[in-house]
């Protein structure tokens, strides 16, 4: 079955952990036994019935704070579909944790609570969104029953939402009037919304249309391990191990290696299952060509005639992720891109973001924690990169500190920098 991840995002008691409690309640995807632990703790803490959002809030500290902190990743399976959530906190001192659980998400749920309407944090969950090209947009418009189930509250919203939207670069934008606690539009339509002409949450995510949204144009094969085993069976086998980040390979086909620039002809696809017809993102698979060249870790095969961009000069859309010291321009950083790892330098700081009013500081010199801007990078091996907006596996990066080696930025390719 066909794979959709997505995640949700809003502002503190929007109700985003109830609502995916109620996704895997109604959807029967919880065990008896999760149920009955959450019963228990709803007893205990005095509530009238159960707090669906407990199945959801794992951290203790969520429990007792009645928040999201941490992104929480939870699986769940319909007959037609399965499903990866990654439920990420609303508070903006915890946007790189949104920016880090929605960097991988084919779908993105925004809630928003009906009586407050769109607030600075929609927008700047919505902003985030259309930031990491997720494709598809869902703004789910919850607590409908604390506004009587009222259309015109509901086109309110709506209409307001589509105004800041115009901005964005949002491809398939979606509303859901719903009730999260009451389970109004979640699994099943509901009756107390018979103007809304629209399916349930549960019914869009299972039919949205994900499978064009991956790039089957551009072939791209960054190697991961070459495989050599070494063993009697296969003394002549040199596989190039690695994830399809883009495109479609076939035996046969006619591909480059970068940085060589050697050119040679895709022999065979093996698989865990055999050998394959075709290899297509975000497969991993390996690949045997029909001559031995000197390809190594880091390097990528593609189509000699559709390749990708190849540079040290970058320009990029960075979110720093760092609690201890900001980025600041001469900064150098560890720098890791599909399989290439190398060394960068910020070479400038264009301007900051501030991410609920689209307003450029060109004058700010500093990115500090979750915050946003626009950098040129210098590395000292040329990147193999696509735009962002083209392609997200090749399109984006992160820089790591290289005195305590953590992750202190996520970043997304604009372009070459001139």
């Amino acid at each position: 079955m066909e794979l959709l991840r997505f995640a949700t995002a809003g502002s503190v008691d929007d109700g985003k952990s109830t609502l995916i409690g109620r996704l895997l309640h109604d959807s029967k995807s919880i065990f008896e036994d999760q149920l009955s632990a959450v019963e228990d703790a709803s007893e205990r803490m005095g509530l009238g019935e159960t707090n669906l959002a407990l199945l959801t809030d794992g951290l203790r500290a969520e429990r007792e704070q009645g928040i999201t902190i941490d992104v929480a990743y939870r699986y769940f399976a319909t007959p037609k579909r399965k499903f990866i959530i990654a439920d990420t906190p609303g508070h903006i001192q915890y946007t790189r944790n949104m920016v880090t659980g929605a960097s991988t998400a084919d779908l993105a749920i925004v809630l928003l609570d009906a009586r407050k309407g769109v607030i600075e944090q929609s927008r700047r969950h919505a902003f985030i969104a259309s930031l990491l090209r997720i494709p598809h947009l869902v703004v789910a418009v919850n607590k409908m029953d604390l506004v009587d189930y009222s259309e015109d509250r509901f086109n309110e919203i709506v209409e307001e939402f589509r105004g800041f939207a115009a901005k964005l670069d949002i491809g398939d934008l979606t509303f859901i009037p719903l009730s999260a606690l009451r389970g109004d539009n979640v699994v099943a339509r509901s009756g107390n919304t018979p103007w809304y002409e629209g399916t349930s949450l549960l019914h869009h995510l299972e039919t949205v249309h994900i499978s064009s949204d991956r790039n089957l144009i551009d072939a791209r094969f960054p190697v991961q391990f070459v495989l050599r085993p070494h063993t009697d069976e296969h003394h002549d086998y040199r596989g190039y191990a690695g994830t399809v980040a883009g495109g479609v390979l076939k035996p046969g086909d006619d591909v480059v290696a970068l940085p060589s620039g050697f050119t040679s002809r895709v022999a065979r696809i093996d698989s865990m299952d055999g050998p394959l017809d075709e290899a297509f993102a975000p497969m991993a698979v390996t690949v045997l060509l029909e001559d031995e060249l000197d390809v190594g870790r880091g390097d990528m095969l593609c189509r000699p005639h559709n390749q990708p961009t190849v540079s040290q000069d970058v320009d990029a859309m960075v979110c720093w992720l760092s609690e201890t010291g900001a980025l600041a321009p001469g900064a150098k950083f560890a720098l890791k891109h599909t399989t290439r790892s190398t060394r960068a330098l910020v070479k400038d700081l264009q301007y900051r973001l501030d991410v609920n009013t689209l307003h450029r500081d060109e004058a700010n010199g500093t990115l500090e924690l979750n915050e946003i801007g626009r950098v040129r990078l210098r590395t000292t091996q040329p990147l193999f990169f696509d735009e962002y907006r083209r392609n997200r596996e090749t399109g984006s990066f992160i820089l790591i500190d290289e005195v305590s080696n953590n992750t202190v930025a996520a970043g997304m390719i604009l372009g070459e920098s001139q």
